[in-house]
């Protein structure tokens, strides 16, 4: 009984506690985490399905870039910054002689826009060039971002139309390439695709020969360009391969009709042995002129006229 009156008293002293539960009950326990971190939440859940349908899907390959180039001299300078060759600064030296050729490309670089003016002495141009007869202008050209293979396909079956593509293997020429992506744009091709080595790629001379068309007709680069013609065979494309031996004339070629790869070869050696093999057909040109071969971007020109034709 007096333990009892001890503990109703209001006297201080010794008493029953809750052994720090409630004070710790009491503690705050931090920020209130976002909707995507609480388990169970709307915004958590669509996080999570956005992460798998993320990893569930390919990432889709680029062709990658080429390098920087500089355009070296007063005519090709010129010539370049005439034919729509992409540029994003005109060096020019200071104090040069200002001729015909220097205001000209002063002012197609100033109308173009978008081309930064830089003024340099003539010791940096000449490291930046080598030691090349820059004669007092230089242009750079930036990188060129290639597309992937599949990118024309997908590209060409986003339009409601079946692929029709121009490989070239062996063809080193940039003016070829460049002539070859001319024919491609006028003849409603879809690409071009080249090889990452051993091959010309979209430099200012490819692009000067394509006469513009390079800025809407895609270029892609294959890191193997006979795996690169098997992926497309196993999509359902046609390959087919010109060469002077081919068991099928170009007249006599159904497969222009439908989804098609058309494979050129260099104009010394044609087309190479795991590339001719891997072709579906070999497609010669009649030619009855007698002339041996044709350069890579008459061919081209050729066949992908007679693939317009059907398809009209």
């Amino acid at each position: 009984m007096a333990a009892n009156n001890r503990r109703m008293s209001g006297k201080k002293g010794a008493q029953v506690g809750s052994g720090g539960k409630r004070r710790r009950g009491l503690e705050g326990k931090g920020p209130t985490p976002p909707a995507e971190m609480r388990k169970g939440h709307a915004k958590q859940r669509a996080a999570q399905a956005k992460v798998r349908r993320t990893q569930g899907r390919p990432q889709r390959r680029t062709g990658g870039k080429s390098s920087s180039e500089l355009v070296v001299g007063r005519n090709p300078v010129v010539e370049a910054l005439r034919g729509g060759v992409p540029a994003s600064t005109l060096y020019v030296q200071q104090f040069i002689d200002n001729d015909e050729r220097v205001r000209e490309a002063l002012q197609l670089a100033a109308e173009r826009g978008g081309i930064n003016l830089m003024e340099a002495p003539r010791p940096e141009l000449d490291r930046m060039t080598n030691g090349l007869n820059h004669q007092g202008l230089v242009l750079q050209v930036p990188p060129y971002e290639y597309a992937h293979p599949e990118d024309l396909t997908d590209a060409a079956y986003d339009e409601g139309e079946d692929p029709l593509i121009v490989a070239l293997d062996g063809v080193t020429d940039p003016r070829n390439l460049g002539a070859v992506v001319r024919s491609v744009s006028a003849f409603g091709g879809h690409g071009v695709v080249v090889p990452e080595r051993r091959a010309a790629g979209m430099t200012a001379g490819a692009w000067k020969t394509s006469a513009g068309t390079a800025a809407r007709t895609p270029v892609a680069r294959a890191t193997n360009l006979t795996r690169a013609l098997e992926a497309y065979k196993k999509a359902g494309i046609t390959v087919v391969g010109l060469a002077a031996d081919g068991d099928v004339e170009l007249g006599e070629l159904d497969a222009l009709e439908g989804p098609v790869v058309v494979v050129v070869g260099s104009e010394g050696k044609g087309l190479s042995r795991l590339v001719g093999e891997t072709c579906d057909l070999r497609v010669r040109i009649p030619m009855p002129g007698g002339a041996e071969s044709l350069n890579a971007g008459v061919a081209a020109g050729i066949v992908l006229y007679e693939a317009a034709r059907r398809r009209a």
